[in-house]
C-alpha cells in the first residue's frame, strides 16, 4: 500500500533536514566507534587475551569468528527493532540502540580474562558481541530513515549519507583511539591497555542520548501515523508487498564484505609473521582512508542526487572488486607506500561511492510505513554475510594465512550480487518522497512531482 501524499503542512520544519542529518553522523559515528574498536581488537589483541595463546592460527580464526557473531546477531535485532521502529518511531529506536551499544561495550572492557576464568571468557566476550550486534541492527535504519524522511526534495542521497560518513568517522576514531593503545609495552597492552577504549564507550553513550533525544520525529511518519495508522506487523505487510525488494537489498548488502575484509581481514594478515608489517602503520592507512572517505561519501551522494542512484552503486561496486585484488598485493609485498596508496583508493575512494549511496538507494525502495523494517531487514541479512567473510576468508587464506589472492577473488565474488541487485532495481533518486515504494517496472526513472 503506497502513502498518500503529504500536504504542506507536514513539511519538515526549517533546520529540521540538518538536525536531523548532524545527529545521525554524530550518532554514527559514536555507534560505530564502539562497533570498530572490537574489530581491531578481534585482529590485534583477543587472540592472545580470550583464546589459546598455544596456536595462534586457530586463536586468530576464532576471534576473527566473533567478530561475525554479531552480524548473526544482526538479522535478529533488524526483526525486533524494525518492528518497533515503524510501529513507534525512528527516534525511539535511535535512543535505544546508542545505549545499549555503548553497555554493550563497556562490559566487553571489563570482562576477564582467559587465564582468569578460561573457557568462560571467550563465552562472556560472544554474548556481549550479540547485544553489539543487535544495537547496529536498528541504528543505521533509523538514522537512514529519520535523514531520508526529514531530507528536502532532490537531496535525499547527500542527507541520509550522513549516516555512513558518520560511520566512517567512528571508524576513523576507533582507529585512532587504537594507535597508542597498540603502541604499548606487550605487557601493559595485553593486562589492562587493551580495555581503554572499550572503556570510552560511557561518554559516547552519554553525548549520543543528549544529541538524539532532542531530535523530532519525521513529518512523514507522523503524518502517516495520523493518516492511516501504523501497521499493526510491519513485517507482514513488508513481506507481502515489498518482498523482492527486500531480497535485493539482501543482495546489494553483500557489498560490506570490502569493508570487513579490509578492516579485519588485511589488518590480521599484514601485521602476521607472513608478511610483518607493523599495527600502528596499518591502523593509520585505515586512519588515512577513512579521513578520504570522509570527503568522497558525501561528494557521491551528491552526484548519485544527481544521475542517479544506481550508477553510483555500481562505481562503487565493480571498483570495490578490482581495486581489493591491488590492496591486498600491496599488503602482500609489506611495501608501505604502495599499501599507503591503494588502501586509500580502495577503501578510501571507491568503496565509499557504494557505500555513501547506499542509505538513499535501499531507503527508497519502500514506503514511509515500513521503510525502517525493510532497511534493517535487508541490510543485517547481508551484513550478516559480510561479517562472517572474514572468517571464510582466514580459512581460504590457507594454513599459513596467507593466500591473499584466494581472498582477494573471494572478495571480488562477494561483489556479484550487489551488482545484480543494483542493476535489477528501480531508479528513485527523482521520486518524491510520498510517493517511494510504489510499483514501477524494474529500471524504470518515475518523474518528478511537485508538491505544494
Amino acid at each position: 500500500m503506497s502513502v498518500p501524499a503529504m500536504p504542506s503542512g507536514s513539511a519538515a520544519p526549517p533546520g529540521q533536514p540538518r538536525k536531523a542529518a548532524t545527529a545521525a553522523w554524530i550518532g554514527s559515528a559514536l555507534e560505530y566507534y564502539d562497533f570498530f574498536i572490537y574489530g581491531s581488537a578481534a585482529a590485534l589483541i583477543f587472540p592472545e587475551v580470550f583464546f589459546d595463546e598455544s596456536d595462534p592460527a586457530t586463536a586468530t580464526l576464532l576471534s576473527l569468528a566473533t567478530f561475525g557473531v554479531a552480524y548473526a546477531a544482526r538479522p535478529v535485532g533488524a526483526l525486533v527493532l524494525g518492528h518497533f521502529g515503524d510501529k513507534l518511531g525512528r527516534k525511539k529506536i535511535m535512543v535505544f540502540t546508542l545505549m545499549l551499544m555503548g553497555l554493550s561495550t563497556f562490559l566487553i572492557g571489563c570482562l576477564p580474562t582467559r587465564d582468569q576464568v578460561g573457557g568462560l571468557a571467550p563465552v562472556l566476550l560472544v554474548l556481549c558481541r550479540v547485544l553489539q550486534g543487535i544495537s547496529a541492527a536498528g541504528e543505521q535504519a533509523s538514522a537512514n530513515s529519520m535523514t531520508l524522511e526529514h531530507a528536502p526534495p532532490g537531496r535525499r542521497g547527500f542527507f541520509t549519507s550522513f549516516t555512513l560518513s558518520g560511520t566512517q568517522g567512528g571508524q576513523l576514531l576507533a582507529t585512532l583511539v587504537f594507535i597508542p593503545v597498540a603502541a604499548m609495552p606487550e605487557d601493559q597492552l595485553l593486562s589492562w591497555g587493551w580495555r581503554l577504549p572499550f572503556w570510552l564507550s560511557v561518554a559516547v553513550a552519554v553525548v549520543g542520548w543528549i544529541i538524539r533525544r532532542k531530535l523530532d520525529e519525521t513529518p512523514a511518519f507522523a503524518q502517516q501515523a495520523a493518516a492511516e495508522g501504523v501497521a499493526r506487523m510491519p513485517l507482514v505487510v513488508l513481506l507481502r508487498e515489498h518482498w523482492a525488494d527486500v531480497l535485493r537489498v539482501i543482495a546489494a548488502a553483500l557489498v560490506a564484505s570490502v569493508s570487513t575484509i579490509f578492516t579485519v581481514w588485511a589488518l590480521a594478515y599484514a601485521t602476521s609473521d607472513a608478511v610483518g608489517m607493523s599495527r600502528t602503520a596499518m591502523l593509520w592507512v585505515g586512519a588515512l582512508a577513512n579521513v578520504v572517505a570522509l570527503a568522497a561519501i558525501p561528494l557521491w551522494a551528491t552526484l548519485s542526487d544527481r544521475i542517479g542512484r544506481r550508477p553510483v552503486f555500481l562505481i562503487g561496486a565493480v571498483g570495490s572488486a578490482v581495486t581489493m585484488f591491488l590492496y591486498l598485493w600491496a599488503v602482500s609485498t609489506g611495501s608501505y607506500p604502495l599499501t599507503f596508496l591503494t588502501g586509500i583508493v580502495c577503501f578510501g575512494v571507491v568503496y565509499s561511492a557504494a557505500n555513501g549511496v547506499w542509505p538513499a538507494f535501499y531507503g527508497e525502495m519502500f514506503t514511509t510505513r515500513v521503510r525502517l523494517s525493510g532497511v534493517a531487514v535487508g541490510t543485517q541479512i547481508g551484513f550478516a554475510a559480510a561479517g562472517f567473510a572474514v572468517t571464510f576468508a582466514a580459512q581460504i587464506a590457507g594454513p599459513g594465512g596467507d593466500d591473499w589472492s584466494a581472498v582477494a577473488l573471494f572478495t571480488a565474488a562477494l561483489c556479484v550480487p550487489p551488482v545484480i541487485a543494483a542493476v535489477s532495481a528501480r531508479e528513485t533518486h527523482r521520486v518524491p518522497t510520498e510517493s517511494l515504494g510504489e510499483r514501477a517496472e524494474p529500471g524504470a526513472v518515475q518523474p518528478e512531482r511537485v508538491t505544494a
